[in-house]
């Protein structure tokens, strides 16, 4: 029921349209605009800024504030106690496993790491030298073709099915993309590993000799994956709800949430960071590329810093940080691009010009310093995001069709010509 009812005049209309007015649990009342459509009326709203097209129990951020709320948990407090698996538990089921819980759900998650054989061959498809997330695009829709005994999208156990699969699989498949791209043969999954230092192997490891995962590059890694898991209503995330409204499987829907996230707008923040790094090139530069960030009429950015959503300080950045210093002791790299990061890191927290207009060093800036020391390469690094994003992927699908719902149809503005006739000799 409606808490309250906004009334809205229009000009033209004699009656009062009375809109009902829903509260949440956290953030802004929402006007419910359908009542307009039997007034011949809709909303204009380019962007979806200001338009909620969701009910959801999952994720909440409050940007003004820089808080994010898994189920209800601070991410600070997740990344802190938890681990990525838990916090695919708890996106997935709203709550934080039992202990007896956690162990059935991992030994489930392993149990589906490897992925059809034939899927081996699939690869042999591609160019070697193809982008990793193009490889993804097409890998990840073909997975409904191997495993279609699970594509009923009303039944729930399906679901459920479809959901560990794609959490399971998408390592290994991240993984065979840049052994693909660089000639070395597929690693498989190995279960007595637990997920970050499984994808490790499977990424740096070869059939010739062992390869044992630095337990605090593990652990950042797996950091990188918690951080990422899910946030909110996002473009790629909003596209796997849209797709889902069609009635399409969910590995299809996945694959359209991965397009989305490839773009540099979105998933690709933080290798665009990389490359901004290497378009300043030394620390005897820094000085000339923050005059032009600060220079209005320049067109260029300062990559990896502010939030579209948070008007303070990202929270997630605030974990990565702290990861990031944590990696670059242990590994004790000697690298330029770093360097240089670093030195940008203190002049964003320092510099009245960036503190004024709170532009802070965001998730993107970090993670992808952190990947480029662990030594993953940059066209990688989205491929690593849309393996974090899957668990908050699969959960808005099947938090969309665990209730009622209807294809998704957006409305317009239209500007084009009026009707007329086609011309005639």
């Amino acid at each position: 029921m409606a808490d309250k009812k906004a009334r809205l005049t229009v000009d033209g209309l004699e009656e009062v349209i009375e809109l009902p007015v829903y509260s949440g649990t956290e953030g802004p009342d929402v006007i419910d605009v359908r009542p307009l459509t039997s007034s011949g009326l809709f909303t204009y709203d380019p962007g979806f800024v200001s338009t909620a097209a969701c009910e959801s129990k999952i994720t909440y951020i409050d940007g003004a504030n820089g808080i994010l709320l898994h189920g209800g948990y601070p991410i600070e407090q997740l990344a802190e106690h938890s681990d990525y698996l838990e916090v695919c538990y708890l996106l997935l089921n709203g709550e934080l496993p039992t202990p007896e819980q956690k162990e059935t759900f991992i030994n489930t998650i392993k149990n589906h790491t490897m992925v059809h054989e034939q899927m081996r061959n699939f690869f042999n498809g591609f160019r070697r030298d193809a982008h990793p997330m193009a490889i993804m695009v097409g890998v990840v829709g073909a997975l409904s073709a191997f495993y279609h005994d699970s594509l009923d999208i009303n039944d729930a156990h399906h679901r459920e099915v479809c959901a560990y699969r794609l959490i399971a699989k998408m390592p290994t498949i991240a993984a065979m993309c840049y052994k693909y791209s660089i000639g070395q043969p597929f690693m498989y999954p190995k279960n007595g590993l637990d997920y970050a230092e499984n994808f490790l192997q499977m990424m740096f490891g070869n059939p010739c000799e062992e390869y044992v995962a630095n337990p605090i590059i593990a652990k950042a890694m797996d950091r990188i994956f918690l951080l990422h898991a899910d946030h909110e209503q996002n473009a790629s995330t909003s596209t796997v709800r849209l797709a889902g409204s069609s009635g399409a499987n969910p590995f299809a829907c996945i694959s359209s949430g991965i397009a989305a996230l490839w773009g540099p707008a979105h998933g690709g923040a933080n290798e665009a960071v990389l490359t901004m790094l290497e378009e300043i090139g030394d620390e005897s530069n820094i000085d000339e590329f923050i005059l032009r960030a600060k220079d209005p009429d320049d067109n260029f950015r300062l990559m990896g810093f502010g939030h579209r959503v948070y008007r303070n300080f990202d929270p997630r950045a605030k974990v990565m940080k702290q990861t990031c210093d944590e990696v670059l002791a242990e590994l004790n790299i000697s690298d330029p691009l770093l360097k240089i990061a670093k030195r940008l890191e203190q002049i964003a927290l320092e510099d009245e010009y960036f503190v004024k207009r709170k532009l802070y060093p965001n998730v993107d800036f970090y993670s992808g310093i952190i990947l480029k020391a662990i030594g993953i390469p940059t066209n990688m690094f989205t491929v690593i995001f849309a393996l974090s994003r899957t668990i908050g992927w699969i959960s808005h699908w099947s938090e969309f069709h665990s209730s009622p719902n209807k294809i998704g149809r957006p409305r317009q503005l239209y500007t084009g010509s009026k009707k007329r006739d086609y011309p005639t000799k």
